[in-house]
């Protein structure tokens, strides 16, 4: 597996793309923390474009990774080797490389302009998000066999997590404003790992005027330290469950 891992991080490492999506992180958050004359202000900037951009370029480039893999894939089957092994090789090469770009694009301008508390928990959440975009992305790919369908489908994905579901929560809230629904919606917030992360960053900087009302009951219902854990625990869920669907449908797949 190490060898695995090993040939994809390398691959990935030289490709195009992702020094493509390193350097574009890198001037985005340069140009952000010199323009703003606050460093709070430009990690809210930041996280905006961290909780789109991250999520889409893990999402998408992985499920292309695995699809122009599967002659490789095949190859690796054949061999002496357990089909979980060669999934989880992919899986850290993906998640490895990616976080590698995420840290070099982000990680310097935030250790020197942002609070390190701060610094910490937005390259965490950045880590944790591209971890689960990338176990997302495995999971369309071993569920779809053709190429298009899948790509299609990872768009799809991250549009739900990125703009709808938010449309959905609200709209669910005004339907039933008038009921106690204040515990229902902690629990639906769950099933968006975008929103976990925004509400993981937002309860750090503690701006009451941005969290929204399922980010106000987390620090009400959990207080600020301990919705940071909760929120964090809950990510971690989402790289752990759709990663073991995705190997579960993996090992008994015809290829």
């Amino acid at each position: 597996m190490n060898r695995i891992i090993k040939y994809v991080l390398l691959d990935i490492i030289k490709n195009r793309l992702v020094l493509g999506y390193a350097l574009i992180l890198a001037l985005v958050s340069w140009s952000l923390f010199n323009l703003e004359d606050n460093s709070a202000k430009g990690v809210l900037s930041l996280t905006n474009i961290v909780l789109l951009i991250v999520p889409l370029v893990s999402i998408i480039f992985s499920t292309i990774y695995i699809y122009n893999a599967s002659e490789f894939i095949e190859l690796l089957v054949s061999q002496p080797l357990k089909r979980p092994q060669i999934w989880m090789g992919f899986f850290a090469g993906l998640t490895l490389a990616l976080m590698l770009a995420f840290l070099i694009g982000v990680g310097l301008p935030l250790l020197i302009y942002a609070d390190g508390g701060i610094a910490l928990i937005l390259l965490i959440t950045g880590l944790i998000i591209t971890g689960i975009f990338v176990a997302l992305a495995m999971l369309v790919a071993v569920l779809a066999r053709d190429k298009a369908r899948g790509i299609g489908l990872s768009i799809m994905v991250w549009l739900f997590f990125a703009l709808i579901f938010d449309g959905l929560m609200l709209l669910l809230l005004f339907q039933f404003s008038d009921y106690p629904i204040e515990k229902t919606m902690i629990g639906l917030t769950s099933l968006s790992p975008i929103d976990l992360a925004r509400i993981l960053i937002l309860l750090r900087l503690d701006v009451s005027a941005l969290m929204g009302f399922t980010g106000a009951l987390f620090k009400e219902f959990f207080g600020s330290e301990t919705g940071e854990w909760v929120a964090l625990m809950l990510m971690v869920l989402w790289i752990l469950i759709p990663f073991w669907i995705s190997l579960n449908r993996f090992k008994v797949k015809d290829l």
